[in-house]
């Protein structure tokens, strides 16, 4: 006999009916209070626990119902019902797992495709196995070792990003409201990505993003480009209506390879859509615009600090230009922390110098 249950069997050997009753409330108490206490609003118990109190409510009979709490006495009886059924206390939970010869198809379309979640699944549609979801077909190919779409096969996207890095940039526009002489005007901004370096190029803003400014926008990128020992092979676009045939023509006129991406597609620029988001986040939602000008000197001052000071996280953390300290010099007393403003304040970089 455990040594915690002694004192306990001879406390009841002693007592009367109702001594009995009296404990049994101060238990019920004690276990309502602890129940309380519990961060789970139900208790999952295993079989054998289940067949346990079974057993032991067999003694009492059906008071046993007034009795239980931990489960509701509904849920006693149907444990009760089934048990007189010769069946488990409990159905098994949760859904069927997915049959071999579904699995062994999943896998098939994933091998001999370059296919990802949302294309297998439809492909199943096709074969009328509507049981299955982009879930489950992640599951089975993750259980499988086999990476979805972008990784499986040659000449991938990813791949294609790695290799030509280099020579590769990416372009798209970006816009703002400018105040004008005659109210409220959209104004938009040419930016160029340069891959490997996330160095950018921006063209001056305009209200009219026609053929022949954008073409300038072109030639100017390519010169600056060159000014900079930035190679330029690819360049990477959306479908946007107002790049024109003279402007992949005059990329084409200087050995670049102009390649649009597929239809809403934004990940194959990634990189200079999350730039965008920067700016816009870090500046220009601060502002007001006032004419294309005001406009000019956000987006150059934003640059100036992009390259000079911005921390890049893909780039260990250092600015863009300039050489950076990469060994743990932490500051001494005869230092001072020194910030460097742009934009009255909205931008802001710290530097070390003697005091």
């Amino acid at each position: 006999m455990p040594l915690w249950f002694s004192p306990l069997f001879f406390l009841f050997a002693r007592s009367n009916d109702e001594q009995l009753r009296q404990q049994i409330l101060f238990l019920k108490a004690e276990l309502e209070l602890t129940r309380a206490r519990v961060p789970l609003s139900r208790i999952f118990l295993t079989d054998d626990e289940r067949q346990r109190l079974l057993e032991l409510g067999d003694g009492i009979g059906s008071d046993a119902l007034k009795l239980v709490s931990i489960v509701h006495p509904r849920t006693y009886r149907r444990w009760l019902e089934r048990r007189s059924q010769g069946k488990p206390p409990t159905k098994k939970m949760g859904r069927k797992g997915t049959s071999e010869t579904i699995r062994q198809i999943v896998v098939r379309l994933a091998k001999q495709n370059q296919w990802g979640y949302g294309r297998i699944v439809g492909e199943l549609r096709k074969l009328r196995i509507h049981c299955v979801g982009r879930t489950t077909v992640r599951t089975i190919l993750k259980e499988e070792g086999i990476h979805p779409g972008p990784k499986r096969g040659p000449g991938t996207w990813d791949e294609f990003i790695k290799i030509h890095a280099e020579t590769l940039w990416q372009c798209d526009f970006f816009s703002k409201m400018v105040m004008t002489s005659t109210g409220l005007r959209q104004a938009y901004v040419l930016a160029f990505l340069h891959v490997n370096s996330r160095r950018m190029i921006c063209s001056p803003a305009t209200l009219k993003a026609d053929d022949t400014w954008v073409t300038a926008q072109a030639e100017s990128m390519l010169e600056q480009a060159r000014g900079r020992e930035l190679p330029v092979r690819y360049l990477i676009r959306d479908l946007d209506l107002k790049y024109s045939k003279r402007f992949d023509q005059a990329f084409s006129d200087a050995g670049v390879s102009v390649e649009p991406t597929a239809p809403r597609a934004p990940n194959q620029i990634a990189f200079i859509e999350r730039w965008i988001g920067s700016i816009r986040g870090e500046c220009l939602i601060r502002f007001i615009i006032f004419g294309l000008g005001h406009l000019d000197h956000v987006v150059t001052s934003y640059l100036d600090y992009y390259h000079q000071a911005r921390p890049h996280q893909r780039k260990k953390n250092k600015p863009l230009l300039g050489v950076w300290p990469e060994v743990d010099d932490p500051p001494n007393s005869g230092e001072e922390l020194v910030c460097r403003e742009w934009l009255g304040g909205v931008l802001k970089h710290y530097e070390r110098t003697a005091a």
